[in-house]
């Protein structure tokens, strides 16, 4: 029997056969599409239908003998639905200046710490709030018009099926979901003029949503990192997860949020799980730097494979110059991604790079680097023991920044699954199928189905003194900001 999993990344999407012969879970790759924002007069939006034909041309392929179907998506983007159930606009991309400024905003009108314990979230200008936030403040006739709010998974499962509620996972990532309540955070809404009523019922993962050519719609874990951390393949209860690709997501899985002065002091996130479990986590910028010097690169006429790129990088002198990946000069697109971590470098008096393979050596070290830095505020504030991360994701291929990782923070690092989110959405809905039987058996299964890459802590000394380097690096930025 098999499934489909629907998994849509910020650079691209996937429909995804993953089949199950009661030990063994097998993917396979039905249909890849680019998923392409399109700037249209300043601002920056989604091409919500093309993933819509995409998603469509995939599940045509798979569907003959499918047992259900799942989506998952990317955190905080939404759409707005008007009384006839029609789109009110396009969505808008969260990388989009929409929000510049929105977080004083809101701050204005709910102090920041309320925001905070009413949410556990942490602080994004990105985060859907300050989305919402915008359309207030710019007197948006959509907020007035608008009869239902959905995020991206939630509106592709409403096509599918007609169903008109939000998953837990993704509701949780919005900074508009209060965990205390395990409800919408009604009371910030109100606050901020922002329609309540618009906000659906809020159903777990597992939940059957509907029918769609005669193939049950789950709910499944359908933020992508929820569905990436249920398909980590964990023996050992000491265990972080990094969720590695365009956004790194480091943390771990806890039964409860935690919401006190030090998660709030380190802005770290508490955001929904499978199981009623809360992701203890950092989001941390991940590949979405070196994505985008690959792209200007390409736009100036060179091409590099990401394989061509660890392999300048793994060939440039070691430990010369160090950025924040979180910098908010990362934060837009552009081709002018390489100049920004030269600037960067010449502004913190550093040896500028180059080269291609010194910028991509750079960045690399720099997350290594903030992985360490990550774990060690997680370790601190959950006060949890952990002895191995688990990299998932498509960073998990990276051997040159497993081993930086491993180095870097002291640990073990075991890398894979790849295609960690379609698989943990799959196993989402073989569990609500009733073809594995909990977390426990599917993770089980998922040891026997992938092969895994273990990396071990071999140069610990060296990586003792950049990361010294790197924490004033840090302190000194965000003494600046």
């Amino acid at each position: 029997m098999h499934v489909i999993a629907v998994d849509l990344g910020a650079e691209s999407g996937r429909v995804m056969r993953v089949g199950f012969d009661g030990a063994r879970l097998e993917q396979t790759e039905i249909h890849r599409f680019p998923n392409v924002p399109v700037p249209v007069c300043g601002t920056l939006y989604w091409d919500v239908l093309r993933l819509w034909h995409e998603i469509m041309s995939g599940i045509a392929q798979a569907v003959e003998g499918a047992s259900s179907i799942g989506v998952d998506s990317w955190g905080v983007d939404f759409a707005l639905l008007d009384r006839n159930g029609d789109l009110l606009a396009n969505p808008v991309h969260y990388r989009d200046s929409r929000t510049d400024g929105m977080m004083e905003w809101v701050f204005e009108r709910v102090p920041r710490r309320t925001v905070f314990e009413r949410t556990g979230i942490q602080f994004m200008a990105l985060n859907t709030l300050y989305q919402m936030a915008s359309l207030v403040a710019a007197n948006s006739p959509q907020l007035e018009q608008a009869t239902l709010y959905l995020t991206f998974p939630d509106l592709f499962n409403h096509w599918l099926t007609g169903a008109r509620v939000c998953e837990f996972t993704h509701a949780t990532t919005t900074q508009m979901f209060n965990p205390r309540t395990g409800s919408w955070d009604v009371e910030t809404l109100s606050a901020l003029n922002i329609p309540a009523g618009i906000f659906p019922e809020i159903v777990q993962p597992g939940t059957r949503l509907g029918a769609y050519q005669g193939v049950p719609v789950m709910a499944v874990t359908s933020h992508d990192t929820a569905s990436a951390v249920v398909a980590v393949p964990a023996a050992r209860p000491n265990y972080a997860y990094l969720s590695s690709g365009t956004w790194s997501l480091l943390g771990m899985e806890l039964d409860h949020p935690v919401i006190n002065d030090a998660s709030y002091q380190a802005n770290v996130t508490n955001e929904g799980g499978y199981g009623g479990t809360y992701r203890f986590l950092k989001n941390v910028v991940g590949l979405w730097i070196a994505q985008q010097c690959r792209a200007a690169w390409r736009n100036a006429g060179t091409e590099y494979s990401y394989d061509d790129l660890t392999r300048l990088a793994a060939a440039a002198e070691p430990f010369r110059s160090l950025i924040d990946p979180d910098a908010p000069v990362f934060n837009a697109p552009g081709d002018d991604m390489p100049e920004r971590v030269q600037t960067f470098c010449e502004r913190t008096g550093q040896p500028v790079p180059q080269t291609a393979g010194q910028i991509m050596r750079a960045i690399y070290e720099s997350l290594a680097c903030k992985y360490r830095y990550a774990l060690g505020q997680l370790v601190a504030i959950a006060q949890r023991r952990v002895d191995v991360l688990h990299v998932i994701g498509g960073g998990a291929r990276n051997a040159l920044l497993c081993q930086m990782t491993a180095d870097s923070i002291g640990r073990e690092v075991v890398a894979g699954p790849f295609e960690a989110t379609a698989l943990g959405n799959a196993i989402v809905q073989l569990i609500a199928l009733g073809e594995l039987a909990d977390l426990h058996e599917a993770r089980e299964a998922v040891r026997r189905s992938v092969e895994t890459h273990h990396y071990t802590p071999q140069q610990t000394s060296g990586w003792d003194e950049v990361y010294e380097r790197f924490c004033r690096l840090v302190a000194t930025e965000e003494g600046a900001d």
